[in-house]
């Protein structure tokens, strides 16, 4: 792969195999800035179109936090100059197109959503408000066990999660869960997030980074298309009517069945029935295989 085009002393990467470590410096607090999301833009799209990347795994530069929370001063300054342009009404100037808001901001985590790579959160300490926004976003989560919490505070501050929180949290834990969680502005501790799904496994401090890689490497062996297309049907197609979701999974479905792999996987299958007498999903051992190879 060539050499990331993100700034080194925001975002500090390295390969690992088909893994990319991404360590995340948002600063002395280690807040979520714009320094970091604009960062983050270059780096999800530098992934996506590299093939030989499969996973990325966040980790951070702070010694006890993942992510603190946002940038206050960004946020605040935002609802500044957008009151400032609704007070002027028609004359007001158009924005700097180099603006980075929140729309961009959705749309970078989205773009996260339609990559054909895994995400993983490494949290070795505390997410907070945009912290746990981009933990969200993230496709796997993995939480140390102690002195780490996960959660949405941004009501204690006359604010709302404006990231992504109210809809990604709802869709991992349910509408209930997260409104009374949201509302309140309390954080999940590693053992509530665990229990009703925030975070996909928990681990002692200092093993967290090593269960992030052991999941990057399982389904990093996936075929890198069909994470994407998969990722996308999910995501995307999770929140459509469903005749809407469904021809988005028929579009992903045949640009898949295709392709060259697919093909060229399917006819090996086939061919595999013929020599062992029966379909090799079903033969010995043959689901396990594939499973821990990622392929049949």
């Amino acid at each position: 792969m060539s050499d990331l085009s993100t700034p080194a002393d925001v975002l500090k990467t390295h390969r690992d195999g088909a893994t990319l470590m991404v360590e995340i410096n948002g600063g002395p607090r280690q807040e979520f800035g714009e320094t970091v999301a604009r960062a983050l833009e270059v780096l999800v799209a530098e992934v996506d179109q590299d093939p030989d990347i499969h996973a990325v795994i966040f980790t951070s530069a702070h010694p006890t936090r993942f992510i603190s929370h946002a940038d206050v001063t960004w946020l605040q300054e935002g609802g500044v100059k957008l009151k400032a342009r609704l007070a002027a009404g028609a004359s007001a100037p158009p924005p700097d197109p180099d603006t980075f808001g929140l729309d961009r901001l959705h749309g970078l985590f989205l773009k996260m959503n339609s990559a054909s790579a895994v995400f993983i959160a490494a949290l070795e300490g505390p997410a907070l408000g945009l912290g746990a926004e981009f933990s969200w976003a993230c496709d796997l989560r993995v939480m140390a066990d102690a002195d780490a919490f996960i959660g949405q505070p941004e009501v204690l501050l006359a604010i709302m999660p404006g990231g992504g929180g109210t809809q990604r949290l709802t869709r991992l834990v349910g509408s209930h869960r997260s409104l009374v969680a949201i509302l309140e502005g309390k954080p999940f501790t590693p053992q509530q997030a665990l229990a009703i799904g925030a975070v996909d496994a928990v681990a002692p401090r200092g093993q967290v980074v090593a269960e992030a890689k052991a999941l990057a490497a399982h389904f990093g062996k996936r075929h890198k298309a069909s994470i994407g297309a998969i990722k996308r049907a999910v995501y995307l197609g999770g929140s459509l009517p469903l005749p809407d979701a469904l021809q988005l999974e028929t579009r992903e479905f045949m640009g898949l069945d295709m392709a060259p792999e697919g093909q060229r996987r399917m006819l090996a299958y086939e061919a595999d029935t013929e020599t062992q007498g029966d379909l090799p999903l079903y033969v010995g051992d043959g689901y396990a295989s594939a499973l821990a190879s990622g392929s049949t």
